[in-house]
């Protein structure tokens, strides 16, 4: 026992000769007030960001869905495969398209046709009109002539009667032609279309439209360059139905990080601010900005909103989404959906571009 006293008293000792008494109150001193310093730092550093954990990377994504139905003949994509624009996914058997295609240009030969004689008959109907106007000319002075010499006796009422008759008969004609004329002209068409187009040849010309429309249909190519997925239902054989979503497309060259800030935290929250973005996969931060401020909570563009007016609701923190651009290009791939952080400094005033 006497041999641990006398080790205490000397590392006491020691502990004197290191600290000098002068020195100890300015260490007591120092260390609440780095406290304090540190404290106020952090406080002023936390008002001047508003930061998430809360945050997605978004890509563009394009659902792909067949136009046309039809079964399946060719795959040319597996999950995750990097495509070019106009690239071909997968094709629809083209054959019933064909047929169908072949029957649009029967359809027109023979519109062409029925025009052509239809045009025929026109033509006919206004040589008809022209020879009973011609006619109606002689029968008409026939007509006065026998008028005239009845009146002075020269001729017999017989031979005036006949020209009355026969001038009858020419304007009978003339309506007939007249009346010919006007119906091949309706079944032609009429106005600009009949020196045009007829109606029958246009809904001819635009039925062969749609049939080469739904042949081209038939390959599915990519609208944009990128990796696709959900590929599962592309199968040989399998039958697939116009506007059924059969693919996903993640399209390069445009990547946004969506966060979801509390509403409390957008007071000072603007367009064109500066942020500081964390990819946890990574672990590397990327410089952005605030591009936009959601139009409203995420629970206001539910299926299903929730409807606060009963005498049961309770107070909750929404969340806006904001979408955050990212300025420098990463050397890593985005993908769409990985987590991040997200760190907005408030302190600007104005935006930036």
């Amino acid at each position: 026992m006497a041999d641990l006293g006398f080790e205490v008293k000397e590392d006491t000792a020691l502990s004197r000769r290191r600290f000098p008494a002068w020195l100890r109150p300015l260490l007591m001193l120092s260390v609440p007030l780095l406290l304090i310093v540190g404290g106020a730092w952090l406080y002023l550093a936390g008002r001047a960001h508003e930061s998430t954990d809360n945050a997605y990377v978004q890509q563009d994504k394009v659902s792909i869905a067949p136009e046309v139905s039809g079964r399946i003949v060719e795959v040319d994509v597996h999950e995750n495969m990097r495509v070019q624009e106009g690239q071909l996914l997968f094709r629809i058997d083209p054959q019933p398209y064909r047929i169908a295609l072949r029957q649009a240009e029967a359809a027109l030969a023979k519109a062409r046709v029925e025009v052509d004689e239809l045009g025929a008959e026109v033509t006919v109907a206004d040589v008809d009109i022209a020879t009973a106007r011609s006619e109606i000319a002689f029968a008409k002075a026939e007509f006065d002539r026998q008028a005239e010499l009845l009146n002075r006796g020269f001729t017999t009422r017989a031979r005036y009667q006949a020209a009355q008759l026969a001038l009858a008969k020419a304007r009978e004609q003339m309506n007939t032609a007249t009346s010919e004329a006007r119906k091949a002209r309706v079944a032609l068409g009429s106005g600009a279309a009949a020196s045009n187009r007829p109606a029958a040849v246009e809904a001819a010309l635009a039925a062969r439209e749609e049939a080469m429309l739904n042949l081209s249909r038939t390959e599915i190519r990519a609208p944009a360059s990128g990796i696709v997925s959900q590929t599962d239902r592309l199968q040989v054989g399998a039958m697939l139905p116009a506007g059924l979503p059969t693919l996903s497309l993640v399209a390069d060259g445009h990547s946004w990080v969506e966060a979801n800030f509390k509403e409390t935290q957008l007071r000072k929250m603007h367009t064109g601010q500066k942020a500081t973005i964390t990819i946890d996969a990574y672990g590397r931060a990327l410089s952005g900005h605030v591009e936009s401020i959601g139009a409203g909570t995420g629970s206001e563009f539910a299926l299903l909103p929730a409807q606060n007016a009963n005498g049961n609701w309770v107070k909750v923190t929404q969340r806006v989404p904001v979408r955050i651009a990212i300025d420098a290009k990463s050397d890593r791939p985005l993908i769409a959906g990985l987590s991040a952080e997200v760190s907005v400094d408030v302190r600007s005033k104005t935006a930036v571009n």
